[in-house]
């Protein structure tokens, strides 16, 4: 059986970016499913992802980002699955390149990503260098690993990687980490990172707390 990587995209509202996404998806170089999440959009954007021949699964109530990649996760044929944000672009040949990393036993690896701004005015908004330490667009995992660890929690809406690192930690696995980039991030005033900023720091004092209170 050929190894099939699911490439999952949640997304709201994306009618802008999202042909883009799947494009740059489509041409990779490597066995691959596309499992777009859908959130209820108000505009097209489940319609254009169907159109250009993705999965599309559309949620009966208004779930959010976290609950999308769970859902993927779940409905992923692959025997690996990666996530992407419905405004980035994967570079072309990043699912071989991560595939082959993982064939050495490692059970997630991690690559890098590059900013790269919408417009003149979001430049400085944007690193300088090519960066690690966001899961969507960079990171491959077997899709047993969360057999191990368990779902995404869905009550943390940003934060994610520390998360996931702390219950790697305890089942005993590590993220391998490369070099290379494989996802382009596009910055725009929408992402979801800035407009979620302040549930992102309550997000980090929650895992804090939890641990403080576990050790």
């Amino acid at each position: 059986m050929q190894d099939l990587i699911s490439v999952i995209i949640p997304t709201y509202n994306g009618e802008k970016y999202i042909k883009e996404c799947i494009e740059s998806i489509q041409v990779q170089n490597f066995s691959h499913e596309i499992i777009v999440i859908d959130d209820i959009s108000t505009d097209r954007t489940a319609d254009i992802a169907c159109e250009m021949g993705a999965r599309v699964i559309v949620n009966d109530v208004h779930k959010g980002q976290v609950a999308g990649k769970n859902t993927g996760i779940r409905e992923a044929k692959g025997n690996y699955w990666l996530t992407i944000d419905q405004d980035d672009k994967l570079v072309e040949g990043a699912l071989r390149k991560l595939y082959e990393e993982l064939q050495d036993g490692t059970q997630i690896v991690m690559a890098k990503l590059k900013d790269f701004p919408q417009d003149e005015s979001q430049v400085k908004f944007c690193h300088k260098e090519p960066f690690r330490g966001i899961l969507t667009g960079s990171t491959l995992f077997r899709k047993e690993i969360f057999d191990v660890i368990g779902d995404f929690r869905e009550d943390i809406i940003t934060g994610d990687v520390i998360d996931l690192t702390n219950r790697l930690v305890k089942a005993g696995l590590e993220i391998k980490k490369v070099d290379f980039v494989t996802c382009h991030r596009r910055i725009h005033d929408e992402n979801y990172g800035r407009t979620n900023q302040k549930n992102e720091y309550k997000d980090y004092a929650k895992i804090l707390r939890e641990r403080i209170k576990k050790n």
